[in-house]
This record gives structure tokens, C-alpha cells and sequence, in this order.
């Protein structure tokens, strides 16, 4: 293991700059950047600080990633509601409570239509694959065509239903992850 690209990355993901790092473990800058280059190791008793910053323990820090599952296929999916007979909605990567962005698979028989979704925090992303949809957010209608995609800040109450006069499916993501069914 390389101590300095495990603190690079711990410090990306947190979003922290090598300045606030330093600051936050009572060290300089010139330091972090020196050990995230592996030109210099630290003390027991640094690394400690500097690990107490990002919350975890040294055991942590130093367990060996296991790989993440990186490929889904359609044995992984999970039916996570039915608005009805008309609408399915598929999550597609499990776990997504403990992920940043919540992918799923929408499909939505002709004039099928999914419940509104009030105002919440995040933002969507939705690409149809197949089919013509309406998107409400409040009380403006878009239409969307195969092919084509939306994207909108979650705090507008929204809801999409099929205009088309065949099933349509849609790629939708949500961030943080609310398709909790």
C-alpha cells in the first residue's frame, strides 16, 4: 500500500484541500504534500492525526480495498414499486442507500403515470430509451421524445407520464438516492 496515494484519495473524497488538511492535523501544507508524493513517511502518532481528520481508524486506513462490484446484471435488479399496474420501477445497482446517486429503470405502460414527487433535496437526470413521456415539474409540462433526456434541480414537485401510444422506459437518476419504495 502507498501511504501518500491513500491519503490523496481520502482527502479528494472528502473533499478537503491539502491546506485544510494540514490545518485540520496541525501540520503544514508542504508536509501533506510531501507525504502524498511518498517523499516522506510519517510518525505513528502523525498518521493518527491526520486519520482522526477523516474519521476513520487505523485500521482503516490501512485494510485492504476489496473490490467493489462494478457490473450489475439483470439478476441484480430489484422491483421496487408498482404505482399501479402501470408503472414499474427497477433499482439497478443494489445498495443504493449507501451510494451518492440512486440509478433506475422506469417503465411506464401507455398513460401510465408515476406519482408526484414532492420537493426534496438533489437533482434528476432521466433518459428515455424507448417511448414519449411528459414531464410535470409544478405546474410546467415538458415533453420528451426517445433519445432524449431532463435534468432538473429535486426541488420542484415532478412527475412523468407516458403520452406515447407504447411503453415507455426511461433511465433515471437521482441524487442523493430517494427511490426508497
Amino acid at each position: 500500500m502507498k501511504i501518500g496515494e491513500r491519503l490523496k484519495r481520502l482527502r479528494m473524497v472528502n473533499s478537503l484541500t491539502q491546506e485544510e488538511l494540514a490545518s485540520r492535523a496541525d501540520l503544514t501544507k508542504g508536509f501533506i504534500s510531501q507525504l502524498e508524493n511518498d517523499a516522506t513517511s510519517p510518525s505513528i502518532a502523525t498518521l493518527k492525526d491526520i486519520v482522526d481528520v477523516f474519521g476513520i481508524s487505523m485500521q482503516e486506513f490501512f485494510s485492504e480495498e476489496t473490490d467493489q462490484d462494478i457490473v450489475f446484471g439483470k439478476e441484480a435488479r430489484v422491483q421496487a414499486t408498482d404505482d399501479g399496474d402501470s408503472v414499474k420501477v427497477e433499482l439497478l445497482v443494489p445498495g443504493a442507500q449507501n451510494r451518492d446517486m440512486d440509478p433506475v429503470l422506469v417503465t411506464l405502460d401507455p398513460g401510465g403515470e408515476m406519482d408526484e414527487q414532492p420537493i426534496h433535496e438533489g437533482e434528476e437526470f432521466g433518459y428515455v430509451i424507448s417511448g414519449k413521456v411528459q414531464l410535470r415539474l409544478d405546474d410546467k409540462l415538458y415533453t420528451v421524445d426517445k433519445g432524449e433526456c431532463f435534468y432538473f434541480a429535486s426541488d420542484r414537485k415532478h412527475a412523468v407520464k407516458n403520452v406515447g401510444k407504447s411503453a415507455a422506459k426511461l433511465l433515471w437518476v437521482v441524487t442523493p438516492p430517494t427511490f426508497y419504495y
